[in-house]
This record gives C-alpha cells, sequence and structure tokens, in this order.
C-alpha cells in the first residue's frame, strides 16, 4: 500500500501542488527520497527518523521509498520534511490515510519533534483552497495563511501534535488570521522646512503612482523628504495587501504573526548587487524590486549604483513585472512600485555653488549624471531640483502642511483612480495608463493641447516623455477634483518633466 500526503514546491509566488507518496517494501532497511529533491529535501530523512525516535515510534525495518510527484519538477526546501513524516506516519497506520490524503502539509522538522517556521505559507494556503484541501504548518506560519478563508488551516507545535489531532485525541482549533499592528508613523512632512516644491512633487507621484528623482546638493533634504512619503500614501485595498503578503511570504519576510498592511518602503545600499535589486540566486527568490510591490522603492545615491544594476531597472519600471531567468528556473514576479531616486548633482556634491564646487564644473555634474542612461532617465515622471535650505528658513517655525492632510487629498485622488478603472486589472493608477485608455481620460483641453505640443516640439521631448507628462497632468487634475485636464494642470505637469533633466 501506498500512503499519500500533500505539499507544494514554489515557483515564483505559484505554489505548485505536489504528491508526496510513501511506499513501504519487504527488503534491505533503508530510506531515500526522489522526485529531483535538493540537498534540503535529502536531508529531510534523517531529521525525520530522530523526530519519530523522540517520539518513542520505531522506525520500520522495510525498505522506505518517497517519491514526491511530479518527478520532473524540482523540489527546494525544508518544508517537506513535515508532509514526508506525515505520509510516513499513515504508512505506518498510526494516523488515517484517508485524512492525510486531503491535506496540504508543509513545514521543518527539528530533531526532537518541533515544527519549525518555513516561507511561502500564504501562497500554499491559496493553493490549498483552490483544490479544496486542508492546511496543515506550522504554528507561527498559522496567522499568515489563514487569510485565506477557503482553506481549513491547522497550525501545530510538534509532530506530536499532528498525530493527537489527526487520530482525534487531541484536536487543534482552526488557526485564526493576525495582522502585524500598523507602523506608527513619527515622520511627518510638517518637519520638512522650506522645499515647498519637491513636497508638491511627492503629493503628486504619491497619487498617481509616479516615479520621482530628487537632484540636490548634500544636505539639501532629498532622503529626509523621501523617508516621509509612506506617511502620505493611502492604505493598500484587499487586492494589494494579498499580493504584497504572497512575495514577502516567499521572501521570509513575514515573521512577525501575520501579514501587514503598511505599503512596502525599500531603501537598499547602493552597493546592492543585481540579484538583490533584481532577485535571483540559486533559488530564484525576489528581489527588492519585487518585494517592494505596491509601495516604494528608494534608492539614494543612485548614480553610484552599478551600471548594469540600474539599466536592468528599465524594464521593471515599464512594466510592472520582472522575470528571473536561471538555469534551472523561470519565475516571474510582479513588481508594480513607484521608484524614488535621489542623486547629487556631481561628485563632489556643490555644482550650484560656486564657492564650494570643484575645479572641472560644469563637466564634472555631466559625467556624474551621465551614469544615468537617457533611456532610464527618461522614464521619471518627475524630475525635482532639490536646492539648500537656508539658515534663515531653519530658523523658522514648522509652520507647513501635515502629511494626514496631504495623505487625505492624496486618497482622494486615489479614489478618483479606482472608479475610472474599476473592472480592469491592468490599471490601478493613472500611471499604468496607456493607450487608448490614457488618450481618453488624459487628453487636455484645447490650450492645455496647444501648451503640450508647443512643449513636445521645442524641448524635443520623446514619446514617451510626452505621455508621461499627460499621466501626471491627468493626477494634477485629479488632485484639483477637476474632470478634464486643463492647461494649468498640463503646464505644471510640464515643469517637473524638465526640471533637472541632463536628456530628455
Amino acid at each position: 500500500m501506498v500512503s499519500l500526503a500533500h505539499s507544494v514546491a514554489f515557483r515564483g509566488v505559484e505554489a505548485c501542488l505536489v504528491e508526496v507518496q510513501c511506499s513501504l517494501a519487504p527488503g534491505l532497511p533503508g530510506f531515500s527520497i526522489v522526485g529531483l529533491p535538493d540537498k534540503a529535501v535529502s536531508e529531510a530523512k534523517e531529521r525525520v527518523r530522530a523526530a519519530l525516535a523522540c517520539m518513542a515510534i520505531a522506525f520500520p525495518s522495510k525498505k522506505v521509498t518517497i517519491n514526491l510527484s511530479p518527478a520532473d519538477l524540482p523540489k527546494e526546501g525544508s518544508h517537506f520534511d513535515l508532509p514526508i513524516a506525515v505520509s510516513l506516519l499513515a504508512a505506518l497506520d498510526i494516523i488515517p490515510r484517508d485524512i492525510t490524503q486531503s491535506v496540504v502539509a508543509l513545514g521543518e522538522l527539528s530533531l526532537d519533534g518541533k515544527i519549525v517556521p518555513v516561507t511561502g505559507a500564504l501562497p500554499a494556503a491559496m493553493t490549498a483552497a483552490a483544490e479544496g484541501y486542508g492546511l496543515l504548518c506550522p504554528e507561527p506560519c498559522g496567522k499568515e495563511a489563514a487569510w485565506v478563508s477557503d482553506a481549513r488551516v491547522i497550525a501545530a507545535k510538534t509532530l506530536g501534535d499532528v498525530v493527537r489531532h489527526f487520530s482525534g485525541q487531541v484536536p487543534i482549533s482552526p488557526a485564526q488570521p493576525g495582522e502585524v499592528p500598523a507602523s506608527p508613523l513619527t515622520r511627518d512632512l510638517s518637519e520638512v522646512k522650506g522645499q515647498e516644491r519637491a513636497k508638491r512633487a511627492l503629493e503628486i507621484a504619491a497619487a498617481g503612482r509616479h516615479h520621482l528623482i530628487f537632484v540636490g546638493t548634500p544636505g539639501s533634504g532629498k532622503s529626509m523628504l523621501a523617508q516621509r512619503l509612506p506617511g502620505i500614501l493611502p492604505p493598500m485595498t484587499a487586492m494589494e495587501v494579498l499580493e504584497t503578503s504572497m512575495i514577502h511570504s516567499i521572501a521570509g519576510e513575514l515573521d512577525e504573526g501575520g501579514i501587514s498592511r503598511d505599503r512596502p518602503f525599500r531603501d537598499p545600499h547602493h552597493t546592492s548587487s543585481m540579484a538583490a535589486i533584481i532577485g535571483g540566486g540559486r533559488m530564484a527568490k525576489p528581489g527588492e524590486v519585487s518585494l517592494a510591490h505596491n509601495g516604494v522603492l528608494f534608492m539614494d545615491e543612485f548614480p553610484e549604483y552599478q551600471r548594469n544594476v540600474l539599466e536592468t531597472l528599465r524594464q521593471p519600471v515599464e512594466t510592472g513585472e520582472v522575470m528571473v531567468s536561471r538555469a534551472n528556473a523561470h519565475v516571474r514576479y510582479p513588481c508594480r512600485f513607484m521608484l524614488v531616486a535621489a542623486a547629487n548633482p556631481c561628485k563632489c556634491g556643490y555644482l550650484s555653488d560656486p564657492e564650494r564646487a570643484c575645479a572641472r564644473v560644469p563637466h564634472c555634474g555631466a559625467d556624474y549624471l551621465g551614469r544615468i542612461s537617457g533611456p532610464l532617465m527618461d522614464r521619471f515622471d518627475l524630475r525635482v531640483d532639490v536646492p539648500p535650505v537656508t539658515y534663515t528658513d531653519l530658523d523658522l517655525p514648522a509652520n507647513g502642511e501635515k502629511s494626514a492632510t496631504i495623505a487625505a487629498r492624496v486618497a482622494a485622488a486615489r479614489a478618483v483612480q479606482q472608479q475610472r478603472f474599476d473592472g480592469r486589472s491592468d490599471m490601478r493608477t493613472n500611471a499604468d495608463a496607456e493607450g487608448e485608455a490614457l488618450e481618453e481620460i488624459a487628453t487636455p483641453d484645447a490650450e492645455g493641447r496647444d501648451l503640450l505640443l508647443l512643449a513636445a516640439e521645442r524641448f524635443n521631448l520623446s514619446a514617451r516623455g510626452y505621455h508621461r507628462v499627460m499621466r501626471v497632468a491627468r493626477t494634477i487634475a485629479d488632485l484639483d477634483q477637476s474632470e478634464r485636464v486643463q492647461r494649468p494642470h498640463v503646464a505644471e505637469a510640464i515643469s517637473f518633466r524638465l526640471a533637472g533633466a541632463t536628456d530628455t
């Protein structure tokens, strides 16, 4: 007889169902695992053997064969420990076989039988619900997986608890969904003195999910402004929470018991590798662009990143998804994020200050910002020059608008966009609009159109730049609660397009 259990193998954010088959056959005693297991899966037999011994369960003196089907799908990770143990216990008639066949299990076993948390519980619960199965997982993962209401989630502490539950001795209550408390917003835009134009750019970027670059001297407040962006972003929708949490679950970022409704804010260091930013590695894990999905990717010291890393950003910024290709894996991750970059105007940082700039002005600025290629710079909707703040401004009281006030306007603009794109999965914000949809919603009035055509001709805007101006103008109109895009909206959008431009 062959006993069955189920588990999952991860391919990006998708969890593929795996059938775990256990066979006990007469012959020389042994324990083998087949079905393209990696090293971590192959070592499961030692952890399972030790866990059974800790429970005083004698390992069978037979040939034990575990087959992970489909056999041509690579199996990676230690989460196969629990389903292997469950199928073996069913083969030994310690727990009912019919029950194990209706459960998707994942979890790592320690040598004393405890079930250790693993990544990917939320995608596994999605697959279990789709197949009509329940989910068995480690106790810390239960709050995360229980958000999938269609799956009955059993979260166990030890392998002994699993045996007692399935045998009916001590049933485990289904896990309840958990949520990480929202992070307190301690940084407010009202603390930023001056920089009104930069604040306005942040508001527009947050309202329409537009990409933004700050260029200014050291200490002018570029990083400080970006760090206050989460305080004005609207809350995530239920669909966005699910999408973001699935990526973070795969990456092992949901380690606080439950999911988070905070929009991601990722700020990698400029020495980060391409695999860290884009994704990859041996197991094709998601990178920072995917971990920032539905949130913000802040890249400080933008020109200091490796040139190949910057160039690989072009496709994810444009399409909202990234394909991580390896010899044994081709994984697609969503990455619809807002890119916020900050850069000094030159290597020394004081290009605009004649008293402090180096002797290579203006060539030092052209060389430094030239590290950002024209096609990549063309993808920034808003380009803002951030001038240094004077000492007199620093002495003034902080009387700017509160983040909550700006956030209310942003939320109202996002609500308009949500209604506008209702029923369209490929468009959620103005930054996503293209083709006929863009022409329909963002075509300005006659005066605005004349101004846009004049700017496109005089400043030699690319087709991409032309359309990005239209999107930004549409967002500005939404912030004004205007149904039509008018000349003032176009004028402001053009002003942000040309500021700080080194290449149009």
